[in-house]
């Protein structure tokens, strides 16, 4: 496998994520947690063909859980906030469905 394709796990699409698309041109996806800004830049721009202006990143902590007497953590992972450049054709995820 392509560690382009390695390195974006999953869209994350929240009402948060939503108005960022709407208003800002941003995109969250969920991304590899030793992922830098410029592989997450690069596999954006090789995979939707579409030129990216910045990249913002955040991790996060994995929660703790327990069920009954049982407890363990949730693992931590990282997102990373994508804005496109101005003109650029926005990324549609359900485009199919």
């Amino acid at each position: 496998m392509n560690r382009r394709h390695y390195i974006l796990r999953t869209p994350v699409i929240t009402e948060k994520s939503t108005n960022l698309k709407e208003g800002n041109r941003t995109l969250a996806f969920r991304v590899v947690r030793d992922a830098n800004k410029i592989e997450i830049k690069d596999a954006v721009e090789k995979i939707f063909k579409v030129k990216v202006e910045s990249v913002r990143t955040a991790n996060f902590h994995g929660k703790k859980r327990r069920q009954g007497r049982y407890s363990g953590r949730r693992p931590d992972w990282k997102k990373a906030y994508v804005t496109l450049k101005q003109g650029e054709k926005m990324i549609e995820f359900f485009e199919t469905a």
